[in-house]
């Protein structure tokens, strides 16, 4: 083979590339330019062909920097072609010069595919766990060169490529190659770097551009109001968490005790400028308060990447990348790893509902219905303008199962809550007659969402034993905490939505009225143990003019403290794991907003750190002594003392677990000190106040029982203890 020299003219070569073809390639129309591009046989020889705008000449030379060719310009655009001295198909470099200088392109088509046939199997059957190894943009070396891969599902397509600021956002330099069976699009880039800005160009089946579409598998994404992905490698985190992960995967979470803060990370505290804390920041302020505060678990809104700050997250755009809102994602890797390191778990709100439909989202991802369901009356969810995943459709449903165990494996993260149950659930949600399409047996039940659930709970607690599902689920559906194998939907957890709506409804009635409606607080107890409970003061209740937990108690301002500390009590005392949104801990007046810190101010005054300190030694309390947490989800943990003193409005129950001394639980929800009341206990003998929430350290009147009160049996034999009940109180005595 003859070497054109660099300074003379190239011949164009043999199987040359027609003018039509190269009209494709230039105006980024090619159906396959993997099969033009790159290095190919041409009879015994082979020709390399490339496209580069703004180079005058290109020569060739291997990756190792050996000289191979030169080759000719066919086309003013950029469009290059000539024979290379290789003896196989190879991995090539170009040298590409014009009067403003010189620079390489290491030829993305002279790679092979990365992905195998196992791959396409797998995705295609919908039984792939590791796509988020495979999927998205990747560090790999391939073939001698470093770079990042990147595959997309865009099955409909006509044309996709990847384009950043590494190709100056030009879609005819990275088409992507489609591999059939899976309707994946795939190409190694050589020679990017972490960092890197991209977005996908897809052209439809009609030969539309669309929008530039975010990865749906980005690691990292850019700060809102930008909206591209990022390119990152793996998280570079060295875990130091294995007593914390070994000690729950070790124990049933349901005899565990469970307290949870839920946390708005961008509103909890900010810097004195109003700027929102970075992950780094935040752990050093967060964690020593949960710490301090005696909570298990952190659980934050969802962190996923999401456009709009009054979405509070559950609008995401970007499943697989902690928002850039707090920092690059090592940064939360950090905080899950520093918060183990003292005992604190941490739980993430998961957002497989629904998705916005912001044009560089999921929403008609490749030109049609890809992500969501085609038919509105499935597919579009009318209460919050948001498009609804086809959990039917094996990719789909995949790729969301996927996500669940990647913020398991990568991130260590303890628990999942699953946003929005209820709405996966029946096909007929906030639908009118007419505005729904019935299931195959004529029912409202989404048949799909049941099985994506199943599954999702299924491989997370079978790959990552110790961690808790929690389902927000509003409705009565059965066996939503069952396991899989038993006909449930197999969550450890489910919120009680009727526990927060009953308890919160009786608490805002004046005292002198709370007779009439006794059973709001009893009725709980008839289905407390028919599911494996979290008792939720969430966000949702201090948010959309329905003010904070302090201002919805009835009273004039001591009454509503003493109604808020009465009732924490008896809520740490009520079967039932815990959840205390973020501000309700110490009593914060304003309703809560997300473009502000909490107003730690307050904690200046007695009446707000009092509650604090109620909500610590509640904690505290239900940690430490076993009979208010071991038989949390069974109905043998508890027993009524008094249900039906109505006209007092005074409740008392038992808490206890096998082989521990036993905790009475009274509350009295009327502003009326009562002496000498009298209350059923088990056992004779001295019962310890173990906690009082009127007293003065809390900011109560520290009216109570000097301590303990004694047990004496009487002369009809029965057990009974006299006790000063002070007001608006919750008492705890322990069996001494």
């Amino acid at each position: 083979m003859t070497i054109v020299p660099k300074d003379a003219t190239p011949a164009v070569p043999p199987a040359s590339l027609s003018t039509e073809e190269i009209a494709a390639i230039l105006a980024g129309t090619h159906s396959n330019p993997f099969a033009a591009l790159g290095v190919h046989p041409a009879g015994k020889d082979f020709v390399a062909r490339c496209f580069i705008p703004g180079a005058e000449t290109v020569s060739v030379e291997t990756l190792a920097g050996k000289d191979i060719g030169a080759l000719a310009r066919r086309d003013d655009a950029g469009f290059f072609e000539g024979p290379v001295a290789v003896k196989k198909t190879q991995p090539v470099r170009y040298r590409a010069r014009n009067p403003g200088g010189e620079w390489t392109v290491t030829d993305p088509y002279s790679f092979g595919p990365v992905l195998g046939p196992m791959d396409d199997y797998y995705i295609r059957e919908g039984s792939h766990l590791r796509l988020f190894d495979k999927m998205g943009a990747h560090p790999i070396r391939h073939d001698g060169s470093d770079g990042f891969h990147f595959a997309v599902w865009a099955p409909n397509a006509r044309r996709v490529s990847v384009v950043g600021d590494f190709n100056e956002w030009d879609g005819r330099r990275h088409v992507m190659r489609l591999r059939q069976d899976t309707g994946i699009w795939e190409i190694f880039v050589p020679d990017v770097q972490s960092g890197a800005i991209y977005k996908y160009e897809v052209v439809g089946k009609n030969g539309e551009l669309l929008p530039l579409k975010a990865d749906p598998f980005a690691r990292r994404s850019e700060l809102r109001p930008k909206n591209a992905s990022v390119t990152t490698g793996e998280i570079a985190q060295v875990w130091q968490d294995e007593a914390h992960r070994a000690h729950w995967a070790s124990v049933d979470a349901r005899r565990q005790p469970i307290s949870i803060y839920e946390v708005h990370a961008a509103s909890w505290q900010r810097r004195d400028n109003g700027d929102m804390l970075t992950w780094d920041e935040m752990a050093e302020r967060l964690i020593p308060y949960c710490v301090d505060m005696g909570f298990t678990h952190i659980e934050f809104l969802p962190v996923t990447e999401y456009p709009y700050d009054p979405s509070w997250g559950y609008q995401t755009t970007g499943l697989y990348a902690p928002t850039a809102r707090f920092g690059e994602p090592e940064g939360f890797a950090r905080f899950v790893n520093g918060a183990h390191k003292v005992g604190v778990g941490v739980i993430l709100d998961w957002v497989p509902a629904h998705f916005p439909t912001d044009a560089h989202g999921l929403r008609w991802f490749d030109g049609t219905a890809l992500y969501e369901h085609e038919d509105p009356r499935q597919g579009y969810h009318p209460d919050w303008n948001t498009a609804i995943y086809n959990f039917g459709r094996a990719e789909v449903f995949s790729y969301l199962v996927n996500n669940a165990l990647y913020w398991a494996e990568k991130f260590h993260l303890d628990g999942l809550r699953v946003d929005a149950v209820a709405s996966m659930l029946y096909l007929d949600y906030s639908r009118k007659h007419g505005e729904w399409v019935p299931n195959e047996y004529g029912g409202n039940e989404n048949l799909d969402t049941v099985r994506f659930l199943q599954t999702m709970n299924k491989e997370v607690y079978g790959s990552h034993p110790g961690i808790i599902t929690i389902a927000e689920e509003s409705t009565s559906w059965p066996k939503v905490s069952a396991p899989v194998h038993a006909g449930g939907l197999g969550f450890g957890f489910k919120w009680n939505m009727g526990f927060m709506h009953d308890t919160l409804q009786y608490l805002q009635r004046e005292p002198i009225h709370r007779k009439h409606h006794h059973n709001d607080l009893t009725f709980g107890l008839l289905y407390a143990f028919s599911e494996n409970f979290v008792l939720p003061l969430s966000h949702d209740e201090v948010v959309h003019g329905k003010g904070s937990l302090i201002a919805k108690m009835a009273g004039d301002d001591w009454q509503k403290f003493a109604n808020l500390r009465a009732y924490y009590g008896f809520m740490w005392g009520y079967p039932g794991k815990k959840l205390l949104f973020m501000g309700q801990e110490f009593a914060q007046w304003q309703e809560w907003a997300e473009d502000r810190s909490l107003d730690w101010n307050l904690l200046e005054y007695p009446m707000h750190e009092g509650m604090r300190r109620l909500v610590r030694d509640l904690n505290g309390t239900y940690r430490n002594k076993a009979a208010l947490h071991a038989h949390d989800c069974e109905g043998d943990g508890f027993e009524w003392l008094i249900a039906d003193d109505r006209e007092n409005s005074v409740f008392a129950w038992l808490r206890k677990a096998p082989g521990e001394k036993m905790i009475a639980v009274i509350s009295n929800f009327t502003p009326v000190y009562r002496e000498n009341y009298t209350i059923p206990l088990p056992v004779e003998g001295r019962w310890k106040e173990i906690l009082n929430s009127d007293a003065e350290i809390y900011g109560g009147s520290g009216k109570g029982n000097g301590g303990a009160v004694q047990a004496v049996k009487n002369s009809s034999g029965m057990i009974t203890a006299t006790i000063t009940l002070p007001p608006l109180a919750t008492l705890m005595l322990e069996q001494d």
